[in-house]
């Protein structure tokens, strides 16, 4: 072979390598930018539509791929592998997180590992009212399909002194001292005991401080059973001041406090303007009966939100022993007995006509 034809193949194989190197590499790029790619568009007309995916403890990155693909939520599996194995993610101790996350096939395969590998968890959000009672909460929970009801009773009657060794002793459930508040719990963690042990912690974070600042003669377990009847019995809340202020002159005189909550709360009921508590019922027998029984019952019957909580710590300076609702959230508040039982009269007729 001539010279001059040997010097023309190594000069047209030296133009060949570096082509198909670069051919290789911008199918190599072209490949991966299509397995980045979101699997389906978002637009105006079609909103993204989120898949929720659970990751059990141990999952190796290679198996999270392959569910992922499975879903639909990513274009190959392939390429999840070799760029967590790029990143150094293929073990469970070193990369995802376990839990339930909701993803969408809008986001790139970057983005899915990124939300996976931070714990960007589905959150699952419930609120508790001030002034509901744990009997109420269960039933909540069962209607929102978290869990039964029986079992969240049972997970309130289980005291954590070992975690919140500030709880009374001697209670025989959590009644008063779950925290009414919006919370929020990872969806795989929203268990009865998980939901107890937060709305203790909120309590122990939100009100027992104010607790602790108080000047106070009233034990942690008064504070909280008065603030619950407080919580009850107000409605509107300039008012909340003085019905405290009425139950603290009653406490300091041993006059019973008289206060309806507490006998529904005995007795499992819930009174309405169409159907008032009636005389046997307020005559029954009950250590939650104010009527009958001076001072305080021996528990909560709520749980009462901070205002509450506050206002039973500086009630209102007042010379009020008594107060009658109107039945629109107000009520007429008196200094003796006749002027109660005036005001008490003239609301029936009210009603009566």
């Amino acid at each position: 072979m001539a010279k001059g034809s040997r010097w023309v193949r190594w000069s047209f194989l030296g133009l060949l390598v570096p082509l198909a190197t670069g051919v290789a590499a911008w199918q190599s790029w072209t490949w991966w930018s299509w397995a980045n790619q979101p699997v389906s568009e978002s637009t105006a007309n079609t909103p993204s539509q989120t898949v929720q995916i659970q990751i059990p403890p141990g999952t190796p990155g290679q198996q999270i791929g392959q569910d992922l693909e499975a879903a639909g939520l990513i274009r190959s599996a392939l390429a999840w592998k070799l760029w967590t194995r790029w990143q150094g993610w293929q073990n469970p101790e070193d990369g995802f997180q376990a839990g339930t996350y909701a993803v969408s096939p809008t986001d790139s395969m970057t983005a899915i590992a990124e939300i996976i590998r931070s714990g960007q968890v589905v959150q699952t959000s419930f609120t508790i009212p001030e002034g509901w009672n744990r009997r109420q909460m269960a039933a909540y929970f069962q209607a929102e399909g978290f869990f039964s009801a029986d079992a969240f009773l049972a997970a309130t009657e289980q005291i954590p002194r070992d975690r919140y060794p500030w709880l009374p002793d001697r209670i025989p459930h959590l009644e008063g001292f779950l925290f009414p508040d919006t919370y929020q719990l990872p969806a795989e963690e929203l268990t009865p005991a998980a939901v107890v042990d937060t709305m203790l912690s909120r309590f122990e974070t939100t009100a027992l401080p104010i607790y602790q600042q108080a000047k106070t003669d009233l034990s942690l377990l008064e504070w909280a059973t008065l603030a619950s009847i407080v919580e009850k019995e107000a409605v509107i809340a300039d008012e909340r001041g003085v019905i405290a202020g009425v139950f603290t002159n009653r406490l300091k005189q041993n006059i019973p406090l008289g206060a309806d909550p507490t006998v529904e709360y005995g007795l499992g009921i819930s009174q309405t303007r169409e159907q008032p508590l009636t005389w046997a019922q307020v005559g029954t027998p009950s250590p939650y009966n104010t009527y009958i029984n001076p001072g305080l019952p021996p528990t909560p019957i709520a749980s009462a939100g901070q205002a509450s909580l506050e206002a039973t710590l500086a009630p209102d300076q007042t010379d009020y022993l008594f107060f009658v609702a109107r039945y629109d959230g107000t009520h007429v508040f008196s200094r003796t007995l006749a002027e109660h039982e005036a005001a008490r009269d003239a609301i029936r007729a009210t009603i009566d006509n």
